[in-house]
């Protein structure tokens, strides 16, 4: 398996998520099960979230059926440091929160009306972290950072490695835009590939920056879903145009590709000194 990507963590993954999300989309599109039942809600929002654990149950087969048994608890082994540096902590908050914060509030300055953020209270945001760490799109990282970048990075590089891992990504969503209630229905999924792809950057720093410790992709991951709503960036509404949505997955992608070049640079000038 030397320098070798093992296709079937891309089948598992895509197969579990898409199959999950094509009944969740179908349930919708039936008109059988009206968006507004609470029973409907609740079956949606289970399969869109089971359907999320796509990444690590790929990694879970690839590493049982490539490595054999105990494999798995060792992977997972990997994922119980929370020491990643006080720099690593501070990055992710203040890029992530700094980053959907500009975007909310640049349009006021053209006279747009500020969007009310969807957090009742700030109290609740350590919570929410939490939340959007283990169930809201950190445990894809299980998979994506966890399993797969390392052995993109070790054959096309840091750079070219989170490239492809970012289109991946992004692809990997495109049934969300047929899930009602999604987010991913309000977004151009042209500029949600242009944030995947700045995300990959973004978090594959991390995951190096913190010596990595797999556990900072589900953190960076979480964090950044968790400020969406709290800044919110994002209209949920269609034909609107999503000014904001725009300028975050930009500043985004430039932060990301920013970070993650200078990192190379680093590891190159380590290595020849």
């Amino acid at each position: 398996m030397e320098n070798k990507i093992p296709i079937r963590f891309f089948v598992v993954t895509f197969l579990w998520s898409w199959v999950c999300w094509a009944v969740a989309s179908l349930l919708g599109g039936t008109g059988v099960i009206s968006e507004n039942n609470l029973n409907f809600a609740a079956l949606n929002f289970s399969l869109v979230v089971i359907g999320a654990f796509g990444p690590a149950v790929g990694a879970f087969v690839s590493l049982r059926t490539i490595n054999g048994k105990g494999s798995i608890k060792k992977h997972l082994k990997l994922f119980l440091s929370l020491n990643f540096g006080w720099k690593v902590w501070l990055a992710i908050f203040l890029v992530l929160g700094f980053s959907s914060f500009i975007a909310w509030i640049i349009p006021e300055l053209f006279g747009e009306d500020r969007l009310p953020s969807h957090m009742p209270s700030i109290y609740i945001f350590p919570l929410y972290i939490l939340l959007m760490v283990f169930l809201g799109g950190g445990q894809e990282e299980v998979g994506w950072r966890g399993y797969i970048l390392p052995l993109l990075e070790k054959k096309y590089g840091l750079i070219i490695g989170s490239l492809i891992l970012g289109i991946i990504w992004a692809i990997w969503h495109i049934p969300l835009w047929f899930v009602p209630g999604t987010t991913q229905a309000y977004m151009n999924f042209f500029v949600f590939t242009l944030m995947a792809i700045g995300y990959s950057y973004f978090f594959s720093w991390v995951i190096k920056a913190s010596g990595n410790r797999p556990l900072s992709g589900l953190v960076v991951h979480g964090t950044a879903n968790a400020f969406m709503p709290f800044f919110p960036v994002l209209i949920l509404a269609n034909d609107v145009t999503q000014i904001r949505f725009w300028i975050y997955a930009i500043l985004i992608l430039i932060i990301g590709v920013i970070v993650v070049v200078l990192r190379t640079y680093k590891n190159r000038k380590d290595i020849t000194q």
